[in-house]
């Protein structure tokens, strides 16, 4: 069903049981995919290809040019999966160079406001809680989290199976299954995440010893992640360790809090059986 008051380009590509609401517009050379619900004042435009059952929401815009100086026009575009839900006023703009993508995986959820600059890469499943701003060619990884209002730098890479606190505001890369806060700081594993994703006990340990390695050993990163790939050997700790060797900007470290809490108990946590701080 498209509403009388919409505005819908006859180039742009329309699947089945599609509903478009009042004032929405969708310009030529766009498509919407079967089963897709376009909400009252929402734009779609920049060549954007939107795949099947995605609802997107009041005055959402979808591939308006990118925010960015060096933005000469030409072909670009956004690509969005399926099963996705974008909320009021989210907006997703379209690559920045000739011929390159703005893409959005399957089944996530970008909650009101948010914002995802040119050239992203969100992967399946991910979660933008309201007003999280992603910045030019931002990657996260798979079941990430971002909490309300986080903001993440250009290029910065967001590991799979993340969690961000609100207000959080990161310009290093996060690696996956940690949790982070205030400005690049890592305050523990994701183990409320883990566990919900089918994260086994025994592979949640590991990842635990992992970070208790990576931050708490006094060995540098390659020394840290040469002893982790030794003492623990499974998928998540070989992608953990492959993705902080192909870090271009450091990773996010351990928050300064648990650093003056492990040296004032002299190394006796987290390596000796005490309950992690509550912080």
């Amino acid at each position: 069903m498209i509403h009388p008051t919409a505005i819908v380009s006859s180039k742009a590509e329309i699947g089945k049981d599609v509903s478009i609401g009042p004032w929405a517009i969708v310009e030529a050379g766009c498509s919407i995919g079967d089963g897709s619900e376009i909400r009252a004042h929402a734009v779609i435009t920049g060549n954007s290809q939107i795949g099947k059952r995605n609802q997107i929401g009041f005055g959402a815009i979808i591939g308006a040019e990118p925010q960015d100086m060096a933005f000469k026009g030409g072909f670009s575009s956004v690509i969005i999966g399926d099963d996705n839900i974008i909320r009021e006023y989210v907006t997703i703009h379209r690559g920045s160079a000739e011929s390159s993508v703005t893409r959005i995986g399957n089944r996530c959820f970008l909650m009101a406001g948010s914002h995802v600059a040119h050239n992203c890469l969100v992967e399946d499943q991910v979660v933008l809680v309201n007003n999280v701003l992603l910045a030019g060619y931002v990657h996260v990884e798979k079941r990430a989290f971002l909490g309300g209002a986080a903001v993440i730098h250009q290029h910065v890479r967001i590991g799979e199976l993340t969690m961000i606190r609100g207000q959080t505001r990161i310009g290093k890369d996060l690696p996956p299954y940690f949790m982070a806060v205030d400005t690049n700081e890592v305050s523990g594993i994701n183990r409320v995440g883990l566990k919900r994703a089918g994260i086994t006990e025994e592979i949640r340990r590991k990842i635990e010893e992992a970070y208790k390695i990576l931050y708490f050993s006094g060995y540098n990163v390659s020394q840290a992640l040469e002893k982790i790939e030794k003492v623990s050997q499974c998928n998540e700790i070989q992608k953990l360790v492959d993705f902080i060797r192909k870090t271009k900007r450091g990773i996010c470290m351990a928050r300064k809090k648990i650093r003056k809490t492990f040296k004032k108990n002299k190394a006796s946590w987290p390596f000796k059986g005490q309950k992690e701080p509550i912080l």
